[in-house]
């Protein structure tokens, strides 16, 4: 028996997470624990006849950034995910201290405080303000972000589309980069809890949550 919703729209994207907690967005190493596994079939992605694609969960990704009380970011393994704002503060809470600080002088600080200045940018955007040009640079700038996310420095407050002569979005999207300071309110930041006591009621959750997955592969998912 499937433990975890069908979602067939965005608003059941969004109750998921509250429900959940804790969503990766794509394949996480625990079976049918992702937002992608967790899609009807009729929303799962498709290539169209004109050369196009169609993907519910792509679209839907955006608005339950927005609109939905929860933190997007590489938090998981790297990967992408959610996590709803009830459990923000004790993720952030653990990260952050676990987290190997930002060294002075470093590429992470310039990349953290180029982004601190401005409030909000793109990925693209912020990776020329921090000299990343030129061949390679793109994926080694992508490495610096990810660490960053895994660390809970840096979130992703929204993805923004070109759009043609026509007025419509296309493409993948970019995304639009923020610090949790600058986008949360100042209770989602704050945890009475320790650190340890906090990655302690993560675990247990997730236990609860995955009782088929096995300590490996829980500890694997939320390692840093």
């Amino acid at each position: 028996m499937n433990r975890f919703p069908e979602i067939t729209n965005c608003n059941e994207l969004m109750n998921a997470i509250h429900q959940l907690g804790f969503l990766p967005l794509l394949e996480s190493g625990i079976p049918g624990f992702n937002a992608e596994a967790m899609v009807a079939p009729d929303c799962r992605y498709v290539n169209l006849p004109d050369g196009g694609w169609e993907w519910q969960l792509w679209k839907w990704k955006g608005p339950a950034v927005t609109e939905g009380d929860c933190v997007y970011g590489k938090f998981f393994a790297s990967k992408a995910g959610f996590i709803s704002h009830e459990w923000w503060p004790h993720f952030f809470n653990w990260r952050r201290t676990v987290a190997k600080p930002i060294e002075p002088a470093s590429i992470e600080e310039t990349i953290f405080f180029t982004l601190r200045e401005h409030g909000s940018m793109i990925t693209r955007d912020l990776r020329r303000a921090c000299g990343f040009v030129g061949a390679k640079m793109r994926s080694r700038f992508d490495s610096y972000i990810t660490r960053l996310q895994m660390s809970c420095h840096i979130i992703t407050e929204d993805f923004v589309y070109p759009r043609d002569r026509h007025g419509n979005e296309y493409g993948w999207g970019l995304a639009l980069l923020t610090t949790p300071e600058q986008l949360l309110d100042p209770d989602l930041l704050q945890c009475s809890a320790t650190p340890d006591e906090s990655y302690r009621l993560i675990f247990n959750h997730m236990v609860e949550l995955l009782p088929f997955a096995s300590t490996a592969q829980i500890n694997r998912l939320l390692k840093y």
